[in-house]
């Protein structure tokens, strides 16, 4: 099955932060920086976005983090993973430098062969 559109293609953004990030700003600042960043996507109607929490991982800080430790235990790493269209991933950009003070992001164009939401309950 071919790509769902060829003239703006499909984009998957990762998002590597930490588990007590908070937003740095706009109307989400100082709330957790994964649930303002999945709440201003679904308000931005982005086709999809999932909040993924690591059980060990590194980063820009080297600053190990993992599940074993005690201490770090509040600050596990968190991937976010958004899926829209090229043109709507670059459009969110701008925001997102001004929300995350720190971490990682990366693009990479995605074959989405089958998007539709499910059924519904009666």
């Amino acid at each position: 099955m071919e790509n769902l559109n060829d003239t703006d293609p499909w984009m998957l953004m990762r998002i590597f932060i930490g588990e007590s990030d908070k937003a740095a700003s706009g109307k989400f600042e100082g709330r957790p920086l994964w649930e303002a960043l999945l709440n201003d996507f679904h308000e931005r109607g982005l086709a999809g976005c999932t909040v993924i929490r690591a059980i060990a991982g590194f980063g820009a800080s080297a600053k190990a983090r993992n599940i074993l430790s005690e201490y770090l235990s509040s600050d596990l790493p968190i991937i976010i993973e958004v899926v829209d269209l090229e043109s709507k991933i670059r459009n969110v950009m701008s925001d997102l430098e001004e929300m995350v003070d720190g971490g990682m992001v990366t693009l990479e164009k995605v074959d989405v062969v089958l998007y539709r939401p499910g059924l519904s309950e009666p």
